[in-house]
């Protein structure tokens, strides 16, 4: 659609406000596709999809029995992929913000398309690859991802699904032997699906060698029955997304060749002798793509809920300002202003960050191609790191944004429950943020020690020992508040590292004091992702490729993040001079 047209087709408040605009709309808007060509390939598929009469709903979803709601949206998502296949646009393609327009309430393929085509990517082998890819691909296997368990979820290791090789056969026998190693929430699981990638406790040779992923199919190809010794289901009505048909899934005693093991990395031989991964964390390479991915999305459905509130809020008129004078828009509100301009900022801290963490985690790829796995471990922290923030972050901008509504921010027509239930997930799925958090946290206080004893780091913990570098800054500016994070997050790192020794010499147990000390090491987690966020959306700003206007709007965005979160969280900086008072006083005016 055109500038003019959109001006010309808009209310009179939201043509004045955009008639306003100190920047050039469309250089922004590239900026967020991540170019121009990127902005009219997603335009060219709006236009598919938007003018397909296919995608409307003859009956709201917020009016369909459950089992219309699944069938509803796999007629969307069949035709959908049809429609993208005959222009010869991978799904892919289609953005997030795209296919939730037309499968609000989730889609049944997601799993399908993302997580197990991931899997097949980065864990089988060429052979593997050669054999199931194209079956994939063309829909004849419609697969998903069967990892969490009823017992266990993000502790990966403590999965109960066993997988034994048979040397006689040249079999695994999968099996589920309690009622917590059933498997619980794969999407797709519950009707869709006809195979799965698992996760299982490989055992052979009378050895236990963890978890890792087999290919197995769960129902029968053409008539898609389940498959002896499979049994499976849905779990029942979430939250939201309920026409992702989450599912159970237990095996008794249900045999798959040897071949079936994906093997890209580590192997089990005909004789049953294991051949171990130059790295043992390099299959759980899906959950870091997965991680990466909900990173940009998060971004996508924040930018979505902030535009709805900041458009109402410039056409609602509510109260009077000045007694006796007409009732102004709630975006002249100081307090309307402070609920969503902040949330504006971080749809572009999350993004510029899943940006950096993206290219790092194809840097990685390449490496592992290679055979160098050093930074394997940088990308993992990095991504549990960025996926417990954004999550947290867009979870709760568009419960803020759905508030700033008021009233009418709680109807479903608004947009805003449905971006919310369908975002507030990512906090859970892919790892349960506190437990990342935790796992970020182990990560800085092992790159502490081992910098102050002189060892090599990764580069994005070289700082923890670093010496402060905020005298080369004016005082306040962007780059000081910068390196006042930098401090600030080292400073609690520091301190934490000097409580968990204290807490060891009293417990003389390194798990018990752990534990004693788990809210301030999540406390310095936050802090270090926060951190992180930040450089990257400053550094961004500083090199990217705009006009003098937009670059000005984006530093704006950044300083209003970073003093946002510098007022939110004082007490951290508080202990350090580069933000003691009165500065404080003074960045609360500045924003």
């Amino acid at each position: 659609m055109s500038e003019k047209k959109d001006l010309q087709d808009c209310v009179e408040e939201l043509r004045r406000e955009r008639a306003q605009c100190s920047f050039d709309v469309e250089e922004l808007t590239n900026i967020f596709d991540g170019g121009k060509e990127l902005t009219a390939r997603r335009r060219e598929i709006e236009h598919l999809i938007c003018s397909d009469p296919a995608f409307k709903d003859e009956v709201p979803p917020e009016y369909l029995s459950h089992e219309d709601l699944y069938t509803n949206e796999v007629r969307k998502v069949t035709h959908l992929m049809r429609k993208l296949a005959e222009h010869n646009i991978p799904l892919r393609e289609a953005s997030i913000t795209q296919v939730h327009s037309v499968l609000r309430d989730g889609n049944p393929l997601i799993v399908h398309t993302s997580m197990f085509a991931n899997a097949l990517a980065s864990l089988a082998n060429p052979k593997q690859q050669q054999q199931w890819v194209p079956l994939a691909e063309k829909n004849r296997i419609i697969g998903t991802y069967a990892q969490t368990e009823i017992g266990h979820g993000t502790f990966v290791r403590g999965l109960e699904t066993t997988a034994i090789f048979d040397p006689e056969t040249k079999e695994f026998v999968l099996h589920s032997p309690t009622i917590t190693s059933t498997k619980w929430w794969p999407g797709g699981l519950g009707k869709t699906a006809n195979a799965a990638i698992v996760m299982a406790q490989l055992y052979t040779q009378g050895k236990c060698y963890g978890p890792h992923p087999f290919f197995v199919q769960l129902r029968d190809f053409d008539t898609h029955h389940s498959l002896p010794g499979v049994i499976l289901g849905e779990i029942g009505p979430r939250l939201g997304i309920n026409s992702q048909d989450n599912g159970y899934l237990r095996f008794d005693h249900y045999r798959i060749p040897r071949t079936n093991m994906l093997m890209r990395h580590s192997q089990v031989l005909e004789d049953g002798s294991y051949v171990k991964p130059i790295h043992n964390k390099l299959s759980y390479g899906t959950m870091v793509w997965t991680r990466v991915a909900i990173v940009h999305s998060c971004s996508k459905k924040l930018a979505c809920a902030v535009t709805i509130a900041t458009r109402y809020s410039a056409v609602r008129h509510q109260s009077e300002l000045v007694p006796g004078k007409p009732e102004p828009q709630i975006l002249e509100y100081q307090t309307q202003q402070y609920k969503l301009l902040p949330h504006i900022a971080s749809v572009f801290a999350i993004l510029f960050s899943a940006s950096s963490v993206l290219r790092m985690q194809r840097n990685v790829a390449a490496s592992i191609s290679k055979g160098n796995v050093e930074l394997l471990p940088e990308l993992h922290i990095l991504s549990c790191a960025m996926k417990a923030l954004s999550s947290q972050d867009s979870t709760q901008g568009i419960e803020t944004c759905r508030l700033a509504c008021g009233g009418h921010g709680y109807i479903a027509s608004s947009g805003l429950p449905s971006l919310y239930t369908s975002t507030t997930c990512t906090i859970t799925y892919e790892g349960e943020n506190t437990v990342l958090l935790l796992q970020v946290a182990r990560y800085l206080i092992k790159s502490y020690r081992a910098g102050l004893e002189g060892l090599p780091v990764l580069p994005s913990v070289m700082y923890l020992t670093a010496p402060s570098a905020m005298h080369q800054s004016p005082p306040l500016s962007n780059q000081a508040l910068i390196e006042a994070f930098r401090i600030s997050s080292a400073n609690l790192v520091k301190e934490t590292e000097s409580r968990l020794c204290r807490q060891f010499n009293l417990e003389q147990n390194f798990h018990y004091a752990w534990n004693r000390c788990s809210v301030a090491l999540v406390h310095c987690a936050e802090l270090h992702s926060r951190y992180y966020m930040c450089e990257k959306f400053l550094s961004t700003v500083e090199s990217i490729r705009a006009s003098d206007r937009v670059r000005s709007v984006l530093q704006d965005l950044c300083r209003l993040y970073l003093i946002h979160h510098i007022t939110l969280n004082q007490g951290h900086f508080l202990r350090v001079s580069p933000c003691s008072s009165p500065a404080p006083v003074l960045l609360e005016t500045d924003r």
